[in-house]
C-alpha cells in the first residue's frame, strides 16, 4: 500500500471509530424494558423479592409502594401497606417503620450512591383519596409533592418539565415518581374544579385564588408568579363554608376575603396572612352585613373598600374598611352607583372556568400575560398513570399506562402507541407479549424464566 492509500485508509478508519459512539442510538424510555417488582415493600411476605436495596442491587428499576393517608396530621407522613398501614410490609433488611419518607429515603440513598443507574421509577399506589384532605397539614397532594421533592431533590425528573421523559442515558441517575391508584386523586392532581373563582395578586408576584365548590364549601389556592408568567401553585385547602367569595391582597402579604353564607343572604369576612411557603393563616369568620355578590379591594396598605349588591334588588352598597391585626373596622355604609369590583382580575392575572380538552367545564384556569388558559393545579412533579378503564381525561397527556398483566390486548396496543406500559402481577412466562410491557411487575424477579425474558429483551440497568 502506498503512503497516500495508507493515509486515506487511516482517515477512514479514524472516521468510523469516531462516529461509532454517536451512531449508537440512545434508547428512548418508551422503548426501554425495566426489571420491575409488584408491591416492592412486601419483600418475601408476598412472592420472593427480598429487601428493597437487594432488589435495586439486582437490577430492579421500577418499585411500587402502596400508601395510605391515615393519621397524616399526627404522623406528618403517609404510611406504607397493602390493605392498611403496615399490612404485608416486610421490614427485614428494610426501614423499621412504615413511613413513606423512610422508604423513599432508602431509594434516594441508593440512587445517590449509584449515580450512573438507569432511570428509576418509584410508583406510589394511592390507596386513599388524598383530595378529601382539606389542607397541606392533613396530607393533600401538595404535601406529597413536597415530600418527594425533599427526598430526591435535583435527581427528581419533574413531569412538568419533561412531558416526554426522554432517553435512558439522558436520565441516568434520575428518579421518576409515578402516581397510580385512587382515580380521583390522579385526576385532581392534574386539575381542579370549582365555581365563582376570584383572584388577588400583588407586586411581589404572590397570588391568592378563592372559589366555592358548588356544594357550599370554600377553597383557596396560593401561588407565585414567575418572570415567564407561569404561576406555581403552592398551597390548596378548604377554609370555610359559603358561596361567591372575593379576595384582595396587599404587598405585605395580608389579605381580606368576603363571601355570602351558603344558606342565608348574610355577608362574612376573613383576614389572613401568607407565609413564605404560600400557606395562609386565616382569622375566624365574622359577619359584617346582609347582601349578595360581595367584592373587595385594598385602597391602600391597610385601607379597604367593599361593594356588594342588596339582597332585595339591584342596588349596590359599599363599606370602607381599615385592617388592623386580624380584624377589619368597617364604616361608611352607604348606597353607591359604582359597579362591583371585577373579582376575576388582579394585577395582570385573570381566573375563570372552562374545559381544557377532556376536562369538565368547571375546570379552574388562569391567564397571566404570557400564559393563556393555564390550569390551577398542583405543580406536576410526578407523572399520573393512565390505567385500562380510566376516563379520557386521565388519558390526556399521559405517558405511563398500566393494566393487569393478563390484559395483553391493552398492553400491546399501548406499547404500539408509544406509551410506557406497566403490567402488574406478571408472575408467569405465559404473560409475555410482543412487544413486552416496559415494566413487567412481578413478585418473583429472580426466577430463571423472568431473568431470561428480561435479558432477551435488553432490560436496562
Amino acid at each position: 500500500m502506498n503512503r497516500s492509500a495508507f493515509v486515506s485508509a487511516s482517515l477512514l478508519l479514524s472516521s468510523v471509530l469516531i462516529s461509532t459512539p454517536a451512531a449508537v442510538a440512545d434508547t428512548p424510555l418508551q422503548s426501554a424494558i425495566m426489571r420491575a417488582t409488584h408491591n416492592s415493600y412486601s419483600g418475601n411476605l408476598e412472592g420472593n423479592k427480598n429487601s428493597l436495596v437487594y432488589q435495586l442491587d439486582h437490577g430492579v428499576r421500577f418499585v411500587e409502594f402502596d400508601i395510605h393517608d391515615n393519621d397524616y396530621r399526627s404522623t406528618n407522613d403517609y404510611q406504607i401497606g397493602h390493605n392498611a398501614p403496615g399490612d404485608a410490609v416486610d421490614h427485614s433488611g428494610n426501614p423499621a417503620s412504615s413511613r413513606l419518607r423512610d422508604w423513599l429515603g432508602a431509594v434516594g440513598s441508593w440512587s445517590a450512591n449509584h449515580g450512573s443507574h438507569a432511570p428509576l421509577v418509584v410508583m406510589l399506589d394511592l390507596k386513599d383519596d388524598l383530595t378529601d384532605n382539606p389542607s397541606f397539614a392533613e396530607g393533600n397532594p401538595a404535601a406529597l409533592n413536597a415530600e418527594i421533592r425533599s427526598v430526591f431533590g435535583s435527581r427528581l425528573v419533574l413531569a412538568q418539565d419533561h412531558p416526554s421523559p426522554g432517553s435512558v442515558d439522558s436520565l441516568r441517575g434520575k428518579v421518576i415518581v409515578l402516581l397510580s391508584g385512587n382515580g380521583d386523586t390522579r385526576t385532581q392532581y392534574k386539575r381542579d374544579s370549582g365555581n365563582n373563582p376570584a383572584v388577588a395578586a400583588n407586586a411581589r408576584g404572590q397570588v391568592v385564588e378563592v372559589h366555592d365548590s358548588g356544594g357550599g364549601n370554600l377553597w383557596y389556592w396560593t401561588g407565585q408568579r414567575g418572570s415567564d408568567g407561569r404561576i406555581t401553585w403552592l398551597r390548596h385547602g378548604k377554609y370555610d363554608t359559603g358561596v361567591t367569595p372575593a379576595v384582595t391582597l396587599n404587598d405585605q402579604g395580608e389579605l381580606v376575603e368576603v363571601h355570602k353564607s351558603a344558606t342565608q343572604d348574610t355577608l362574612w369576612y376573613h383576614t389572613g396572612t401568607l407565609d413564605s411557603d404560600g400557606e395562609i393563616t386565616w382569622s375566624a369568620s365574622r359577619k359584617y352585613d346582609n347582601g349578595v355578590q360581595p367584592t373587595v379591594r385594598f385602597t391602600s396598605a391597610g385601607g379597604l373598600r367593599e361593594i356588594h349588591q342588596s339582597q332585595a334588588g339591584t342596588q349596590n352598597w359599599q363599606w370602607t374598611g381599615a385592617l388592623s391585626g386580624d380584624a377589619v373596622t368597617w364604616s361608611g355604609n352607604a348606597k353607591t352607583s359604582d359597579a362591583r369590583f371585577d373579582k376575576t382580575r388582579s394585577t395582570g392575572v385573570r381566573v375563570f372556568t372552562g374545559a381544557d380538552g377532556a376536562t369538565p367545564a368547571d375546570t379552574l384556569r388562569y391567564d397571566s400575560g404570557q400564559v393563556s388558559g393555564g390550569r390551577i393545579a398542583y405543580p406536576q412533579w410526578a407523572y399520573a398513570e393512565f390505567q385500562a378503564g380510566d376516563s379520557a381525561e386521565l388519558a390526556q397527556g399521559a405517558v405511563f399506562y398500566a393494566a393487569k398483566a393478563t390484559n395483553k390486548e391493552f398492553i400491546v396496543a399501548s406499547r404500539k402507541a408509544g406509551k410506557i406500559v406497566r403490567g402488574w402481577d406478571f408472575d408467569s412466562a405465559s404473560l409475555a407479549t410482543d412487544p413486552l410491557a416496559n415494566q413487567p411487575a412481578t413478585n418473583h424477579p429472580y426466577d430463571q424464566w423472568y431473568q431470561d425474558l428480561l435479558t432477551r429483551n435488553g432490560a436496562v440497568s
